[in-house]
């Protein structure tokens, strides 16, 4: 009698010791797939935030297609076609357009209270708690796309490291001179996320070059900050 309470004992522990076993496996052949889902949650996020701001900017730009910058009587020959030369103008004419119309545009506030060393022009902020962090770029549709620098090394790895939730979204605006008037081109409108962006750092200054307009290249959060740190040429980021 004892002896079969033995091997009933025995027959027990091998038949849990085999369930454990099973679910450890059934564990490590899911294991492997968990990350490629976080990737695909992370870039469908990312592509959405994209594809939001885009169509939003877009109608900013239907609300102030155009408009002047002085007039004809202060530059009688009118402003030199130089990027440079208007552009803080432009990117507050988009800001403060987007705050003014933020009713009409369907949003809660665009907050453009920044310092100058921000990443950021401006929050938009939808409903209580969504908020997309938008950097504004203006490019003259007349002239070929070069590398641009679109921000420093440094900032952008504390700043994604620091704060999970937060995303940077460039909003480019193409636009034409026609003396001292500038003109939004609606068609070219365009938003792209650095975290999937073909990387290069410029050695001179330990800032981002890219172009506006650049396939994707999808990567998580980690593997972005991973390739910042092997990237940054001057900066040891920790």
């Amino acid at each position: 009698m004892r002896r079969g309470r033995t091997c009933g004992l025995v027959v027990l522990l091998y038949c849990i010791r085999y369930a454990l076993l099973a679910m450890n496996l059934v564990k490590n052949r899911q294991t492997p797939y968990l990350p490629v889902r976080k990737t695909v949650d992370e870039i469908a996020l990312i592509n959405e935030e994209l594809a939001t701001m885009k169509d939003f900017f877009v109608r900013v730009a239907q609300i102030i297609p155009s408009f002047n910058i002085t007039n004809s009587r202060i530059l009688p020959y009118g402003l030199k076609p130089h990027t440079r030369s208007v552009s803080w103008i432009v990117e507050q004419v988009i800001v403060q357009q987007a705050k003014f119309n933020r009713r009409r545009l369907g949003v809660g506030d665009v907050d453009f209270s920044m310092p100058d060393t921000s990443l950021h022009d401006c929050v938009i902020t939808e409903g209580d708690t969504k908020k997309y962090y938008v950097n504004i770029k203006i490019t003259n549709s007349a002239t070929k796309q070069n590398k641009n620098d679109i921000a420093a090394v440094e900032k952008l790895f504390m700043q994604y490291k620091a704060n999970m939730d937060y995303r940077l979204i460039y909003v480019v605006f193409a636009f034409l001179f026609n003396n001292t008037e500038i003109s939004f081109v609606k068609e070219s409108i365009h938003a792209f996320s650095p975290q999937i962006l073909p990387i290069y750092v410029n050695p001179r200054n330990d800032k981002i070059q890219a172009y506006y307009h650049a396939s994707p290249e999808e990567r998580t959060r980690d593997e972005f900050l991973r390739l910042l740190q092997s990237r940054s040429t001057s900066i040891v980021l920790q």
